[in-house]
């Protein structure tokens, strides 16, 4: 069987397009949509992350402030920060980055993020809104996943999906997505008992769980659409995914690569969101 690449750069292109003119009508008219994104990590996934962020920022016409917090800032300097950007009426978007010192959780600092600025949706209100069916700013990441599957036209109503990974960043938000899309979601995590025949039962296998080659041919059916969320540095440096992409190339219908698949859609959603946030500022 040939595996279909499910490239996320043409998506991404055409999402940029729009926000790149919107961005440019917003300083037009007045101020640059600005981004502050708060990081308080060494971890080298993530500096390569931030920095792709950065120069789409640029690219798009957006200001971007990067406050380095250090990778042994305490919970009461990160909140402070984050309620600091919230007040200064000069920032449209507030991105938080992941991983967080050792002993800081997402929950000890993420309701310090004003809901209209929370532009990667982590915040306890952005994620009870999703829950609920409400606007707000969605998890990109998340939301990068359904995006790409339409963009592709892998049909998701009626479909089972299994998402490989909990976390409130990317899978709690996706089964809530999925779900919207009249989608049956499993959701598998470091407990599932016999994570293949979980796996291995669904239509679409999405890997986010920040494990290195979890994902291999076993976890899926011939067939099978897989989507890989992971970012991760090899040994040798590289950024590599969850899937071990040379055990399901022959077997699933469709895979996504890593990096140039859900990783450019994230970027252009989370863009898109900065201008969205501050299209609402300037209306309000």
């Amino acid at each position: 069987m040939d595996t279909v690449s499910l490239s996320g750069k043409e998506l991404a292109a055409a999402i940029n397009a729009d926000t790149k003119q919107r961005a440019a009508a917003l300083t037009a008219s007045g101020t640059a949509p600005r981004l502050a994104l708060i990081v308080a990590n060494d971890d080298p996934a993530s500096a390569w992350y931030v920095n792709s962020l950065r120069k789409a920022a640029e690219r798009l016409g957006i200001a971007c402030d990067t406050i380095e917090l250090g990778a042994d800032a305490s919970t009461e300097r990160i909140r402070d920060e984050l309620t600091a950007r919230s007040a200064d009426s000069a920032v449209d978007a507030i991105m938080l980055q992941t991983p967080l010192p050792a002993g800081v959780t997402l929950d000890d600092v993420s309701s310090a993020i004003a809901a209209g600025k929370d532009v990667d949706g982590v915040s306890p209100l952005s994620l009870g809104l999703l829950a609920s069916g409400l606007d707000g700013f969605v998890p990109a990441t998340s939301e990068a996943v359904v995006e790409l599957l339409k963009h592709h036209e892998i049909q998701l109503a009626g479909r089972h999906v299994a998402v490989v990974g909990r976390s409130n960043i990317v899978g709690k938000p996706l089964a809530q997505l999925l779900l919207a899309e009249n989608a049956t979601v499993t959701i598998c995590h470091s407990r599932t008992t016999d994570l293949p025949a979980v796996t291995s039962a669904a239509d679409i296998v999405v890997a986010a769980a920040g494990r290195i080659g979890l994902v291999t041919g076993k976890h899926i059916r011939e067939g099978a659409t897989v989507i890989d969320v992971g970012t991760n540095e090899a040994p040798d440096g590289k950024i590599v995914g969850d899937v071990a992409a040379e055990t399901v190339r022959g077997k699933a219908a469709a895979l996504s690569p890593v990096p140039g698949g859900v990783g450019p859609v994230t970027t252009a959603l989370l863009m898109r969101h900065v201008v969205t946030a501050a299209e609402n500022s300037r209306s309000a």
